[in-house]
């Protein structure tokens, strides 16, 4: 098929702290563009799309940061925020390192097309922050890129994990407040979203769509004794439930794209580990474990690396 009628698009799945998985998946496929082709991520990826922790690093991908920088953040202020206990503490937590990463930024300022899902509190329906026309379902005339907030307000809102992060209210263009959470309660997988995008709104060929799609890994839950401060994670319901619902939302949307989207080429990576020493949750702040994720991320990359050749090369 002729180069220029392949259209890439990239989707990132949320999932906290386990997003050093993606980086390590990332990283590859940056090397990967890099030595063959010269390119960086938003150069190759006519779409990335990403949810709570996805959302942060499609963000800072779609602005052309390259994945060093991206995980060099990460290992400086993922413990910092994750350590914090109060909600109100990581949440404010997580506002300073946006406006110290994002300032006042705007969607216009975006490289290629992206998508930032958040969820609407009161209407219970999901919020998608975008920066091209091409990608609006509808009301084309008064499309605004990202509403009119900033980029750094979509991903805090994106990330708003309640109830460990507190609410994210923002004001759009035509100053309407909403009040947003965790993108991740409607798409913690956010491929559907983005496919819905490429063969809907900017009516792509599905013959020439290729999709990545990019997991945080699945792991066996941490065992916590009683002298550690959060032992008591291990036993509480509001914990577990919100960890469950994460992980069958992304199961749910991944056995929809398949169904629905399966003649859509499509390359899957999120692996499962049960090795007790990856033991890990979203919450997970002990670096050292964190960057074992990041190891794990390269190596399901190699598992696919000639697929992923024939995508992006």
């Amino acid at each position: 098929m002729e180069e220029q009628r392949i259209f890439r698009v990239l989707s990132l799945d949320g999932g906290g702290a386990k997003g050093f998985y993606t980086l390590g998946v990332l990283s590859e496929i940056e090397a990967l563009l890099q030595h063959h082709r010269k390119q960086g991520i938003h150069e190759r990826f006519d779409l990335i799309f990403g949810t709570s922790t996805g959302a942060i690093i499609a963000a800072l991908l779609a602005l052309g940061k390259p994945v060093d920088e991206v995980h060099t953040l990460y290992r400086d202020h993922v413990p910092t925020v994750m350590k914090t206990l109060l909600p109100s503490k990581k949440s404010a937590a997580l506002k300073k390192l946006s406006d110290d990463i994002f300032g006042e930024t705007g969607f216009d300022a975006v490289k290629t097309r992206v998508g930032i899902v958040a969820t609407r509190w009161l209407e219970e329906r999901p919020m998608i922050f975008k920066n091209d026309l091409s990608q609006a379902h509808g009301q084309q005339e008064s499309f605004v890129p990202g509403f009119g907030v900033t980029v750094g307000e979509a991903v805090q809102a994106s990330c708003s994990a309640y109830p460990f992060f507190s609410r994210k209210v923002v004001t759009t263009s035509k100053k309407e407040r909403v009040e947003l959470f965790d993108g991740g309660f409607c798409a913690n997988n956010p491929t559907l979203y983005a496919l819905a995008d490429a063969t809907v709104a900017m009516k792509i060929p599905p013959e020439n769509i290729r999709m990545v799609s990019i997991g945080v890994g699945e792991y066996p839950s941490p065992k916590r004794y009683f002298w550690h401060p959060r032992w008591w994670f291990d036993l509480s319901p509001i914990v577990r439930l919100l960890q469950k619902t994460l992980e069958v939302n992304t199961q749910s949307m991944n056995v929809l794209r398949f169904v629905l989207f399966k003649h859509i080429q499509t390359i899957r990576v999120s692996d499962k580990f049960m090795t007790p020493e990856l033991a890990t949750d979203l919450l997970e702040y002990n670096l050292g474990r964190l960057d074992k994720l990041f190891q794990q991320g390269r190596d399901s990359y190699a598992k696919q690396q000639d697929d992923f050749r024939k995508f992006l090369l």
